[in-house]
C-alpha cells in the first residue's frame, strides 16, 4: 500500500502545484481547470485517461461543457499520496 501523506507534507508539496487545494472534510486535493470549449475540455480528459489507466490511479472528475473539477485521493490509503501529486502534476503540464 503507498503511504498516506500527512495534512503538513501535502500543504507543502501543494505549493509547488498551481491551483491545486485541499477539500474541506476530506483528506484529497481539487482543481477546477477551464478550456476553450467542450472539444479542448474532453481532448484533455482523454489524454489524462490514458495517463490515468497507465499509472492505474484513476481521479474522479466532474465535467460540463469547457470546465472540468478534478478531485484526487488514494482511496486504499485513505488519502493524499505521491501518487495524487504526480497525477495533479501532470494534469497541470497537459493543461
Amino acid at each position: 500500500m503507498i503511504k498516506k501523506l500527512t495534512k503538513t507534507e501535502v500543504t507543502q508539496k501543494l505549493k509547488r502545484l498551481s491551483g491545486w487545494k485541499m477539500v474541506k472534510g476530506r483528506n484529497a486535493i481539487t482543481k477546477t481547470f477551464k478550456f476553450k470549449d467542450f472539444m479542448q475540455a474532453f481532448g484533455w480528459m482523454t489524454a489524462m485517461a490514458i495517463y490515468a489507466e497507465k499509472k492505474d490511479h484513476h481521479p474522479e472528475w466532474f465535467n460540463v461543457y469547457n470546465t472540468v473539477i478534478v478531485t484526487l485521493s488514494t482511496h486504499d490509503s485513505g488519502g493524499v499520496t505521491n501518487l495524487d501529486l504526480d497525477m495533479a502534476q501532470e494534469m497541470n503540464k497537459k493543461k
